[in-house]
């Protein structure tokens, strides 16, 4: 036995200790005689070795040892398995340990370990790896995202002022490619575009998107069932792939991203920290250099590198990209008003009456807004036109349509047709007010009248208006109703004379 080994009996009673009487590991110290150090060692190598307690029946001290402790086998004839290789392998869709080891035997044959050594021997292999290394990534089939702690200052040429940059980082799960880029923020808009930018770079999309429960991508971050922004699952459904965030307090399932950022902070954030970099795309670049040469770099232990493994691995197996990019848009919910309008960003865009008071979810482009309702959409309208309100024909109801087809023009040619008097009334309607549609109402109030009485009629009518300066519309409606039109103009004067002066009454000098 070597000297630095306790004696079996005292490593049985530290994992007795621990497992049933559920001692702390200085209590176990103490009670065994030896320092907290020992006992932890042979606590991790117990775990290590698969050993858990109490021990299987008709297991004895001796056979423990033997887990414990295996000794070191003599040179075999046998030909060792390729642990490693097995392990990248079997991130291929389809290929099994059964199909690697007929492989095996068809090259050693009789060299060859049996079924069961063989999976023993690579099972073995992995349990030493680190725990990261135990989860199998198919080929194809996860991306991790994440952003590095550490940020990036860039400094202004003009004013010196300091602006830090984030550091996006995306790595594909078999094959641990990694990409990296900067950007301003850890908004909407620069996480879209940064998963576009590393799709570009892989050269295809994965089946999934795993990112971190950053708010920018999971407004919920339910462990049951996650709330994707809409933004970025419309983005995901354009690349044919799906977002499933990491479990909320789980590292395990964003282990590969975690390391990932490490690296690159370790690889390229570090060594460009003496560097001063004066716009983001200077900083860009920067990385970009450096980024071949993490991903050429050997594996800890292995003689193959990312870009070997994402070759062999990864770039096969990617969904291809569409044929044209994502064009972002960020959604949001609206409810018309009574003018069957929404606003958005003070802005103002109709929709069918018919869906006032309906909650509607709105889309918005650089250039567009739809309307949807139900997932269909019911309205378009440019986004960045001079007008604060956009307002289509085909929303209106009939009546407000009828009203939306008159102009000013229109009014004034249909005027003319009347006389010209008419049509001094009707421009004066129009022009006495701060906007033309103001006038639309007593316009259209002359053009119900014209069908009640003749065109002669309403002439007269507009012309005795005018004489007397009552330019309106319930005053050529009275005179009409009264008949007045049809009496000389000239018989109004002596009207006037019958009146008794009074120091209320002004004369015409008044005006004047």
């Amino acid at each position: 036995m070597p000297a630095s080994r306790i004696p079996m009996l005292k490593i049985m009673d530290i994992l007795r200790l621990k497992h049933e009487a559920k001692l702390s590991n200085e209590k176990i110290a103490r009670a065994c005689g030896v320092s907290k150090g020992v006992v932890c060692k042979y606590l991790h190598l117990a775990e290590a070795r698969g050993i858990g307690w109490p021990a299987p029946e008709g297991t004895d001290e001796a056979q423990i040892e033997r887990l414990l402790f295996p000794a070191v086998q003599p040179p075999s004839r046998f030909v060792e398995p390729d642990c490693f290789g097995i392990h990248q392998e079997l991130k291929r869709k389809g290929v099994t340990l059964q199909l690697l080891w007929a492989e095996y035997v068809s090259v050693h044959e009789a060299a060859a370990y049996r079924y069961s050594q063989y999976c023993h021997r690579y099972r073995l292999w992995r349990q030493q790896q680190r725990r990261s290394m135990r989860q199998i990534h198919r080929a194809g089939e996860k991306t991790f995202i994440d952003y590095c702690g550490p940020t990036v200052p860039v400094v202004c040429r003009q004013t010196g002022e300091i602006r830090t940059a984030q550091v996006f980082v995306a790595v594909l799960g078999a094959s641990s490619y990694t990409y990296a880029e900067a950007t301003w923020s850890q908004g909407l808009p620069d996480w879209i575009a940064s998963h576009q930018r590393a799709f570009r770079y892989f050269g295809g999309v994965t089946e999934l998107q795993i990112p971190d429960n950053l708010r920018v991508g999971v407004t919920d971050p339910n462990r049951y069932t996650p709330q994707i922004n809409a933004t970025y699952a419309e983005m995901a459904a354009h690349y044919r792939t799906a977002v499933l965030p990491a479990r909320p307090r789980k590292p395990k399932d964003k282990a590969k991203a975690e390391v990932a950022v490490q690296i690159v902070e370790r690889w390229i954030l570090a060594r460009l920290r003496h560097h001063t970099f004066f716009t983001l795309a200077e900083l860009n670049r920067a990385i970009a250099d450096l980024l071949p040469d993490l991903n050429n770099r050997p594996l800890q232990g292995q003689d193959v590198c990312r870009r070997d493994l994402y070759e062999r691995l990864d770039a096969p197996a990617l969904r291809p990209l569409p044929v044209a990019p994502y064009e972002y848009a960020e959604w949001c919910k609206a409810k018309p008003g009574i003018d069957y309008h929404i606003s958005v960003d003070k802005r103002f865009y109709s929709v069918p009456h018919a869906l006032v008071g309906q909650t509607l979810d709105v889309r918005l482009t650089a250039e567009t807004v739809e309307v949807l309702h139900k997932g269909n959409r019911v309205a378009v309208h440019r986004r960045r036109g001079q007008e604060r309100f956009s307002t289509l024909m085909d929303h209106m109801p009939s009546s407000h349509r009828a009203h939306r087809e008159w102009s000013p023009g229109r009014f004034l040619n249909w005027a003319v047709d009347i006389g010209p008097c008419t049509r001094q009334v009707v421009q004066q309607q129009l022009e006495s007010r701060r906007h033309p549609e103001h006038g639309y109402r007593a316009c259209l109030g002359l053009l119900s009248l014209s069908r009640r009485y003749s065109k002669d009629r309403l002439e007269r009518a507009c012309q005795r208006v005018l004489t007397l300066r009552s330019i309106n519309y319930q005053s050529i409606a009275s005179i009409l109703k009264q008949g007045l039109d049809q009496q000389p103009m000239e018989g109004d004067s002596h009207l006037q004379a019958d009146l008794p002066l009074h120091g209320n009454v002004r004369g015409a000098y008044y005006y004047h």
